[in-house]
């Protein structure tokens, strides 16, 4: 008889190619992918970079990524010029004509507040996320936790092996052992 490997559950299976997307990242950042399910099917993905037709963040296309010494860590969104990855699954869901309402994210990457707000104007009802990200300012923190309240199925952390998550996740790339992480 031959041998039988387990079926991952749903989450693990769309969380492993929420991180097969991440492969095509770019940012000198943080690498996110993201998958957009709806009823079970995939309908849309998308991974962080900047827009079409410019040059990439590793190419020095975007200020914040080149001068990350001078914007600290969960600020100057707005002069980044990359396309986060949950944006990118809803952008391209949008060109083709694909609606997401009542859809659920999974994202290597708790989505950033503006990346919340956006979903949830997209009516995704709900987020499932392998890395953590909060806010450095606990204030702000407090309203990003109650805007991420407002995702009707809620937002859960799936816990897996990343085996790549030194190379994607910025917080992790200069811990010792960072070759073979859990998720955060």
């Amino acid at each position: 008889m031959p041998e039988t490997k387990a079926r991952p559950d749903v989450d693990d299976y769309m969380m492993g190619i929420a991180m097969a997307v991440r492969a095509r990242a770019n940012c000198t950042g943080n690498r996110v992918g993201a998958v957009i399910v709806k009823d079970g099917r995939i309908v849309s993905t998308g991974y962080n970079g900047t827009p079409y037709d410019m040059p990439n963040c590793d190419e020095g296309g975007c200020e914040r990524c080149a001068n990350k010494d001078r914007y600290e860590s969960g600020t100057a969104y707005d002069l980044c010029i990359c396309v986060h990855g949950e944006q990118n699954a809803l952008l391209a869901a949008a060109r083709f004509g694909i609606a997401c309402e009542g859809g659920i994210i999974y994202t290597t990457m708790r989505p950033c507040f503006g990346c919340t707000k956006e979903l949830l104007q997209a009516k995704i009802k709900g987020v499932r996320f392998l890395h953590g990200w909060a806010h450095p300012d606990g204030d702000i923190q407090a309203q990003y936790d109650r805007l991420q309240a407002r995702f009707t199925d809620g937002v859960k952390q799936i816990r897996m092996e990343d085996p790549e998550a030194s190379w994607a996740n910025s917080n992790l790339r200069n811990q010792p052992g960072s070759t073979k992480q859990q998720a955060t």
